[in-house]
């Protein structure tokens, strides 16, 4: 008898991620469905409108959930946008319940698929990190984020009035951040005082990415002598607000 042993392929990261995504995602949607049959079925209006309000949270988690996908490999990614869109869902999803205005600017930058989404990442957990710890004191919420391209380096701050309660220690959420940053071969710079907190992440864009932003600065020169100067925008600015 011969036996004959097949080699199955062994999944690459990606891989596994995107299965993990897909699992979450049909995880949501059928808590969603759930959700939304009892409100159907219950005949109290308290209930009804206690159980729609969570169906319109688990809508919002899933928001957040696709906005933090992987973009696909192999092409550059409008950073800008992708980072705008995330900052839009989470704003909805968690600092509009603690009304913390959030301000958001970005240049005009494409990224790597999977180096988009490492910012993503770095960008959410620091969010997250603001609704959970930071202390306001009476003083009206206000979240920045910005992305920022200097030469060949990117730099994107995310910085808060508030305080934290105690010194920034590394706890889980920045060894999560910095396992992305440095695989992209940054490092982030935090500062924290009395009058707010404040996370600096700086890294190299690659060859691609260095001629692409040179292929947009050289269309941005074109559309600076077709348009008159008080209309210029060189970067991307919003105000996502608070509610």
């Amino acid at each position: 008898m011969t036996k004959h042993i097949v080699q199955l392929p062994t999944p690459d990261g990606s891989l596994l991620l995107r299965e993990l995504n897909h699992r979450i995602k049909n995880e949501l949607t059928s808590a969603i469905y759930a959700v939304s049959a009892k409100a159907v079925q219950s005949d109290s209006v308290a209930v009804k409108a206690a159980l729609l309000d969570v169906v319109d949270l688990l809508h919002q988690c899933a928001d957040v959930h696709r906005a933090l996908r992987m973009p696909d490999q192999g092409r550059l990614i409008d950073a800008a946008r992708y980072l705008q869109q995330l900052c839009f869902s989470i704003t909805k999803y968690r600092l509009d319940r603690l009304a913390i205005r959030v301000l958001f600017s970005a240049d005009d930058l494409r990224l790597e698929g999977e180096r988009c989404w490492k910012l993503g990442l770095i960008v959410s957990e620091l969010l997250t990190n603001v609704a959970r710890h930071a202390q306001f004191d009476g003083r009206h919420p206000e979240l920045q984020v910005k992305l920022m391209l200097a030469g060949n380096v990117i730099k994107c701050g995310v910085s808060d009035n508030g305080s934290a309660p105690e010194p920034i220690r590394r706890g889980q959420g920045l060894t999560i951040i910095g396992e992305p940053a440095s695989s992209l071969g940054g490092r982030v710079h935090t500062s924290c005082a009395a009058e707010g907190s404040s996370f600096l992440l700086a890294f190299p864009l690659t060859e691609a990415e260095q001629r692409a932003a040179a292929a947009t600065h050289v269309v941005q020169l074109k559309r600076r002598k077709m348009r008159r100067p008080r209309r210029l925008q060189a970067s991307r600015t919003e105000d996502l607000g608070a509610g």
